[in-house]
């Protein structure tokens, strides 16, 4: 067996098993609970039922959020040395300024000329990022 029927073998498979697992998720979803919060569950995934599983259908999508966990981690770790935030405004402003400094990592731009663009304006604005699909 070459490398092509291997991989459409594995397809193959793939899709049945991809198959099952819609199937079982599609049973759950005929449940009809009676507590406010099961009830509340089952809406969202009836709502979310078609992005459940593309893990499953696009190989470019990754199946769990491994990344994006990681990407918070540096947040996370300097929250807990310096203790956590004092109040609710402390903890967006951190939160803010976390999500601006890793979006301009990933999208590989310099923050400081957009902050220091920010700083110097005298009217209240937002950050103007590239597009992610214009590319780095």
């Amino acid at each position: 067996m070459d490398g092509l029927e291997a991989r459409h073998t594995l397809t193959e498979a793939t899709s049945v098993h991809a198959g099952r697992i819609v199937a079982a998720m599609d049973r759950l979803l005929a449940w009809n609970p009676t507590e406010d919060e099961n009830r509340k569950l089952i809406k969202h995934l009836r709502n979310e039922r078609t992005a459940l599983f593309t893990f499953l259908y696009d190989p470019t999508v990754p199946a769990t959020n491994w990344w994006g966990e990681q990407a918070i981690r540096p947040a996370v770790v300097t929250r807990k040395i310096w203790g956590g935030n004092r109040t609710a405004v402390g903890a967006a402003t951190q939160q803010t300024i976390a999500s601006f400094l890793r979006t301009c990592y990933q999208q590989r731009v310099e923050p400081c000329p957009i902050l220091e663009d920010l700083l110097r304006s005298p009217a209240i604005g937002l950050a103007l990022l590239p597009s992610l699909a214009s590319g780095p």
